[in-house]
């Protein structure tokens, strides 16, 4: 197998931009390529290009993760006055010495506008771990004299690449996200989309109390916007173990599951990721529940789907699987959230296309 390719985050890159208008600025140094200290004491190479005096830009690389950024052309313009004709926001402020650094969301960056993010609204969308790196490598490169300077980002077509992700839905305003925890992408790691589920959750709970809606798949989505606002449902993909852990912590009152009777029924059956490269239905154990719960037999016929299953179950056996499977999913769920510690004691489980219920409390 061929070795994957890893990558920096929008955080890293903003900071390699940073350091060069400094370096031009409190040196008259013109750099191509510096070196950005990361979290974990690693350094990252990054290249950079002289777009302007004071302005400096650079192209977050590839890499083989799934991420909507490669290829973004990441830029800081250095001020000495405040940047003007900007969305409403608050800037950033690093001390570095007696310098005074504000930090702005130009063109492409959002701006925060709701609670429950790690940046409290109203201030640009760049989350702590790179204002941290900003921090700690531009130390070294200012100068003695007290001075006010405004550094300026922007993300060239940064509103439409925000498009494909979750930003508008949790009130991240006006383009991208400059992230990153440890400055470097990971390939084909599940994590970011878990981080970004946390995200979800936790601006939902600043909005709604009680309720929060898991869906998977994207009828899930559609059914779930008829009954909710759309800042409580929370997209989860195939992770509802690890969804249902993020909300420890939080105290929501009644946790709303909908998916379709596949995924449902692998919910029922243990998968704690229902991706199917972590097994298929057990079509031995399916046949198990009918013949035990609904004294129908399905003999020795094979299944390789669930659609065919149904096919071949009489009509008027649908409605009692489907509650069958929905029953066993919600106790699967409820031993779930009791084992995660989560402190939630009702669930409302939605099985797709037939929308049939079950409630447990307990």
């Amino acid at each position: 197998m061929p070795q994957l390719k890893s990558g920096y985050t929008t955080g890293t890159h903003a900071t390699a931009v940073l350091l060069a208008c400094l370096y031009e600025h409190f040196h008259n140094r013109e750099v191509d390529t510096l070196e950005v200290l990361l979290p974990k004491g690693l350094l990252a190479t990054i290249e950079v290009r002289r777009e302007k005096h004071l302005n400096f830009s650079t192209i977050k690389g590839d890499n083989d993760d799934i991420d909507v950024t490669k290829g973004a052309k990441i830029l800081c313009t250095l001020e000495q006055n405040i940047p003007t004709n900007l969305k409403e926001q608050t800037p950033s402020l690093l001390l570095l010495h007696d310098v005074k650094l504000f930090v702005w969301a130009g063109e492409g960056v959002g701006v925060v506008t709701k609670k429950g993010l790690k940046i409290a609204p109203t201030y640009p969308a760049i989350n702590p771990t790179p204002l941290a790196m900003m921090q700690e490598n531009a130390q070294s490169l200012v100068g003695e004299e007290k001075e006010e300077l405004h550094a300026l980002f922007s993300v060239e077509d940064g509103e439409k690449i925000a498009r494909d992700t979750a930003n508008a839905k949790v009130g991240v305003i006006g383009g991208i996200s400059i992230l990153g925890t440890r400055g470097i992408v990971k390939p084909v790691s599940a994590s970011a989309y878990i981080d970004s589920i946390e995200v979800e959750i936790s601006v939902a709970k600043e909005f709604y109390e009680e309720v929060i809606v898991f869906t998977l798949g994207n009828s899930a989505v559609d059914v779930a916007k008829e009954m909710y606002d759309a800042t409580s449902i929370v997209e989860i993909g195939n992770f509802v173990y690890d969804a249902s852990e993020r909300l420890r912590g939080h105290s929501f009152q009644k946790l709303v599951f909908i998916t379709s009777i596949a995924k449902m029924t692998k919910v029922a059956q243990g998968f704690k990721n229902t991706h199917n490269k972590y097994g298929t239905i057990d079509f031995v154990e399916v046949r198990e529940w009918i013949e035990s719960e609904l004294h129908f037999s399905l003999e020795e016929e094979e299944f390789i789907t669930l659609k065919g299953l149904m096919q071949t179950l009489p009509q008027e056996y649908h409605e009692s699987f489907v509650k069958l499977v929905t029953h066993k999913s919600a106790e699967m769920m409820r031993k779930w959230l009791g084992e995660l510690g989560v402190s939630l004691h009702h669930i409302e489980i939605v099985t797709l296309p037939t929308r049939i219920k079950e409630e447990l409390k307990w």
